[in-house]
C-alpha cells in the first residue's frame, strides 16, 4: 500500500486575520482531499492550517525546530522534534508530495526554494508571484486542488508554470 499523499503548508509564523482564514480553509481542504497536512508545527499560518485540517477530521504532522515535542501547537497530532532550527524547513517540504505557500518571510522563502530544488511542486496562494517555477491559485480550495493534482501526477509537477 502506498503512503497517503502529504501536503505541506508553509507561511508566516505571524499572520493577518485574512492569512489565518485562508490557512484554516487550506487545512480543511487538505483533510477533505484525504491528504495528510505537514507543517512547521508552531503558530500563525501553521497553527491555522492544522486547526482547519483537524476540524475536518484530518491528520496533522508538525516538524518542529526544537527538541521539545510539547512546543507544537495544540492542533498537531504527530509532533516530530528535530532540534535542527531552521534546517528543519527542508524536512517539512521533503516530507510532502506538494507544498501550498501562503505569505511569509525568509523562512517561507527558504522552504519554497528547497521544495523547488528537490522537485516538490509549490502552489502559492496570494503570494510569491515573482518567483519562477511556482504555480498560483486564487482561493484556498483551488490551491489545494492543484496541489493534490500535482502530487498525484509527478510528470505534470515537473513542468514549470509560466
Amino acid at each position: 500500500m502506498a503512503p497517503r499523499i502529504a501536503i505541506a503548508v508553509i507561511g508566516g509564523s505571524s499572520a493577518t486575520d485574512q492569512m489565518i482564514a485562508q490557512a484554516f480553509a487550506v487545512g480543511g481542504a487538505i483533510a477533505a482531499g484525504g491528504a495528510v497536512l505537514v507543517c512547521g508545527g508552531r503558530g500563525g499560518v501553521m497553527e491555522a492550517a492544522a486547526r482547519g485540517a483537524q476540524a475536518a477530521g484530518g491528520v496533522t504532522v508538525g516538524i518542529l525546530q526544537s527538541y521539545d515535542r510539547a512546543s507544537a501547537n495544540p492542533h498537531i497530532e504527530i509532533a516530530i522534534a528535530t532540534g535542527m532550527g531552521h534546517a528543519r524547513n527542508l524536512i517539512v517540504v521533503a516530507s510532502a508530495d506538494a507544498v501550498v505557500a501562503l505569505p511569509g518571510a525568509s523562512g517561507t522563502l527558504s522552504e519554497i526554494a528547497m521544495a523547488l530544488t528537490i522537485g516538490r511542486p509549490v502552489v502559492a496562494l496570494d503570494a510569491w508571484r515573482e518567483l519562477a517555477g511556482v504555480h498560483h491559485a486564487a482561493t484556498p480550495h483551488a490551491a489545494v486542488t492543484l496541489a493534490l493534482e500535482l502530487a498525484r501526477d509527478p510528470a505534470r509537477a515537473r513542468i514549470a508554470p509560466r
